[in-house]
């Protein structure tokens, strides 16, 4: 008889967790991660952050080898799967080798958004991966000048990095303002103007005509007729799901790999978490949507591999997501699309929360800004909120004086 076993492509958050997930819910038969990258699964979010030692970058491990061989989990890395053939339930891999599986799950990740015609170069950089970072932070250095496309949480993050590193910085967003999607205005323009004040210059609401590098610099013609020269780009544009090998598998994609409740694709056998793959959201009546987040990928990561395992466990975490500028938090809980009202609840004179009401005054999301961990403690409860499906009293939410652990 052959060992099938669980085999899980992707060595990311979602696909180390499911690995030792399937360990800690008394799977004993062969597991096996495949990752394309050389190194040890490591975490992503840090790579645009400065950390303790605010010259080294250094990158922080999801586990370590040992931790693998302890838990029996055959980790593979540096290995790219080059074809899934679900009718004879294996993988190919490079080199002509075939291995196959009882249950897969797909874990495939994202790769950074490529903006057309922009030429190769050293001097042109995106952020995805640990050697993508090394290569930006060589230019963030005193007296160099780094150009950012996008306004997004990485491009921001980049630019709060390359601020604290003492790097000249011009942000472009093509947009009117920078978090154009997900984040509410109020909060994203106090951002904004923190950024100036750090002596970021922001550029907003003009498109990009063409982009120029030669040996020594960057050109972005932009469409007002100014031009911006940099030592360096980098191109935060988002990301896209990594498909492929699902697609061409003819399971069914929708924005990413689809799943349904318990993250299972069309195929009964395969399952995806992470960023690659779209799924229905319990609390917005099954509202699809696709989350690059640190948190959903590793709450989705368990909940795949319980259900690799015959459970019919439903994926109901409310989304969630956060990023650190400077000393300032930013969390946002739920889906603010379909909100008619906003609450402001001031928290300090330096952090509030706003939430957002749906027409029936239900909670759909809660949106905060603060200095380190000002909000994380109510918009932890407003995520429960969210999830039980509250109606609360707006005059209540306002009021920060009541505790929003007694609207539970």
């Amino acid at each position: 008889m052959v060992d099938r076993g669980m085999v899980i492509v992707g060595a990311g958050e979602a696909g180390v967790r499911a690995a030792f997930a399937l360990r800690e819910q008394g799977y004993q038969g062969s597991v096996t991660l495949i990752g394309e990258e050389p190194h040890l699964p490591y975490e992503r979010p840090p790579l645009s952050k400065v950390g303790p030692d605010a010259s080294s970058g250094s990158v922080r491990a999801i586990a370590a080898d040992d931790r693998f061989a302890e838990a029996g989990i055959a980790f593979r890395r540096g290995l790219r799967v080059t074809a899934l053939q679900p009718s004879e339930h294996h993988l190919a891999l490079e080199r002509g080798e075939f291995l196959p599986y009882e249950r897969l799950l797909l874990a495939t990740g994202a790769a950074p958004r490529q903006l057309p015609g922009v030429p190769s170069s050293k001097r042109i950089h995106v952020l995805r991966t640990v050697e993508h970072a090394e290569a930006i932070r060589c230019h963030m250095q005193p007296g160099r000048h780094v150009a950012i496309l996008g306004g997004g949480f990485i491009g921001l993050e980049l630019a709060a990095m390359g601020r604290k590193l003492g790097t000249e910085i011009t942000l472009i967003e093509v947009q009117p303002r920078v978090l154009i999607r997900g984040v509410p205005e109020v909060l994203a323009l106090k951002l904004q103007a923190r950024h100036v004040a750090e002596g970021v210059v922001l550029i907003c609401g003009v498109p990009v005509e063409g982009i120029r590098s030669d040996e020594n610099a960057v050109t972005i013609a932009l469409g007002n007729g100014r031009t911006v020269e940099a030592d360096a780009l980098v191109v935060g544009i988002g990301a896209q799901p990594n498909t492929a090998l699902a697609s061409d598998a003819r399971l069914t994609i929708e924005n990413g790999i689809a799943v349904d409740q318990h993250l299972r694709t069309s195929d009964p056998d395969i399952f995806a978490a992470g960023d690659c793959c779209s799924f229905p959201v319990h609390a917005y009546a099954g509202r699809r949507v696709r989350l690059e987040s640190w948190r959903n990928a590793q709450d989705q990561g368990a909940v795949a591999a319980a259900n690799m395992l015959g459970h019919d466990e439903v994926f109901k975490n409310v989304p969630w997501f956060w990023s650190d500028q400077y000393d300032l938090t930013l969390q946002v809980a739920g889906l603010a699309d379909g909100a008619i009202q906003e609450i402001v609840r001031p928290l300090t004179a330096e952090a509030e929360i706003l939430f957002h009401l749906g027409a029936d005054g239900q909670l759909l999301a809660a949106s905060g800004l603060g200095p380190g961990g000002a909000v994380a403690r109510d918009i932890r409860l407003a995520e429960m909120l969210i999830g039980k499906g509250t109606k609360p009293d707006p005059a209540t939410l306002a009021d920060p004086a009541t505790k929003l652990k007694s609207l539970l």
